[in-house]
C-alpha cells in the first residue's frame, strides 16, 4: 500500500481492501474461504456459490471482491431490485465466462419467479428459457459455464428455502466489528488519505463508529474535513468537536437512535412496543428501525426483545439522564 495520498475519486472504493492481510476483522470466515478458495484451484474448478448476510457496512461487497481477485476472475455485480424480469437475469448469466463470478447485492428482494430461473443454473449450470404461451410454449436449455454465484443480503430470513439451499459453498453471518479492529482500520484509512490523526483520534472514532467499517471511514472523512478548515491536527479534540456537530454521541448514537429510545420511553412508558408502532411514532420505515437502528441498539443492551415487543434497559435511561422504572425487570421477562 502505498503511503502517498490516493485521488478522492469514488473515495470508499479507494478505501476498500485490496488484499486479505488488509482486511481487518471476520477471522474464521476468512479461514473457511481460504480452505474453500484453495481447494477449488488445486481441483481447477470455481468454488460453490456463497452466501454472505449480516448488517449494512460490515464488508459483505468487499469480500466478493477479494474473493474474485483470489481467483482472478471477472467479477460482474448487481443487486436484487436491479434484476426485475427473468430476461435481465438470463443476459447477466448468458455473458459470464468459465470461473467468472457473479455478485448479487439484496438478492432477498429478487423475485420468486427470478429465483425459480436461477435453481437449475446454480444447481446444473443450465439456463432454462420458455418460449412463447400456453399449451405452445416450448422450454430452451442452455448451458452456462462454470461460475460461483456470491450473494449478499441483511435480511437471510426473506430468502426462500430452496435458494439458501443451494449456496453450497457456504453460508456466513459477518459479526460486528471489536473497538480494537476498527481502529486499525482507521488507522489504515488515514494512511490512504494522507492524513496524520493522533492515538486518542482513532480511539475516539473507533469508539462512536457503530462497530461498522463503513461507520468509522465516514466519521474520519468528516473529522478530517473539519481538522483541514480549522488548521488543527486531527487529535481526541478536534474529533470531539467534528463529531459533536454530526449530533454523535459518545456511544456513537445518531439523533434518530436518541429519539428512537426517548419514543420507546416516553411515549410506550419503556415498552414492550412493536417495530411498527415505534416506526409510525418515528415517521419512519419499519425496515428503517429494523435494519439501521435496532441490530446497534440491540448490540450495545440498550433495549431488549421480547415477547411482546421491545424494551428500553437500564442503560438507556442511564444514557438519557433518565431513571429507570421500578417495574422494569418485570417488562424485560
Amino acid at each position: 500500500m502505498s503511503s502517498e495520498p490516493q485521488p478522492e475519486t469514488f473515495l470508499d472504493q479507494t478505501l476498500r481492501p485490496v488484499s486479505w492481510d488488509e482486511y481487518v476483522g471476520q477471522e474464521s470466515i476468512k479461514n473457511n474461504l481460504h480452505i474453500l478458495i484453495s481447494a477449488a484451484k488445486e481441483r481447477q474448478a470455481p468454488p460453490e456459490h456463497i452466501l454472505f448476510y449480516g448488517p449494512p457496512g460490515l464488508g459483505k461487497t468487499t469480500l466478493a471482491h477479494l474473493i474474485a481477485r483470489e481467483l482472478s476472475g471477472n467479477l460482474r455485480a448487481t443487486s436484487g431490485p436491479a434484476i426485475e424480469r427473468v430476461g435481465d437475469l438470463a443476459a447477466l448469466l448468458t455473458h459470464l465466462g468459465a470461473g467468472d463470478i457473479l455478485f448479487i447485492d439484496e438478492i432477498h428482494r429478487l423475485s420468486r419467479a427470478i429465483e425459480e430461473v436461477l435453481y437449475p443454473a446454480m444447481e446444473s449450470g443450465i439456463l432454462n428459457i420458455i418460449i412463447g404461451k400456453g399449451p405452445s410454449a416450448r422450454t430452451i436449455e442452455l448451458p452456462l459455464p462454470p461460475f460461483t454465484l456470491i450473494a449478499a443480503t441483511t435480511r437471510v430470513a426473506d430468502l426462500s428455502a430452496p435458494l439458501r439451499s443451494r449456496f453450497s459453498g457456504g453460508t456466513f453471518r459477518l459479526e460486528f466489528y471489536s473497538e480494537e479492529d476498527i481502529a486499525q482500520i482507521i488507522k489504515r484509512s488515514a494512511k490512504i488519505l494522507g492524513v496524520e490523526i493522533e492515538p486518542e483520534g482513532i480511539k475516539e472514532i473507533a469508539k462512536r463508529s457503530r462497530s461498522t467499517p463503513r461507520t468509522a471511514n465516514y466519521l474520519l472523512k468528516r473529522a478530517r474535513d473539519y481538522a483541514q478548515l480549522k488548521r488543527t491536527p486531527l487529535s481526541k479534540k478536534s474529533v470531539d468537536e467534528s463529531l459533536g456537530l454530526l449530533e454523535v454521541d459518545a456511544l456513537g448514537l445518531t439523533p434518530l437512535d436518541r429519539k428512537l429510545l426517548r419514543v420507546l420511553i416516553d411515549r410506550f412508558n419503556g415498552g414492550p412496543a412493536g417495530v411498527n408502532a415505534l416506526a409510525a411514532a418515528l415517521a419512519e420505515e419499519p425496515t428503517t428501525v429494523s435494519e439501521v437502528h435496532e441490530p446497534f441498539l440491540l448490540q450495545l443492551g440498550l433495549i431488549e426483545r421480547t415477547q411482546r415487543g421491545r424494551v428500553a434497559t437500564a442503560k438507556a435511561y442511564a444514557h438519557l439522564g433518565l431513571t429507570a422504572p421500578a417495574d422494569l425487570n418485570q417488562k424485560l421477562l
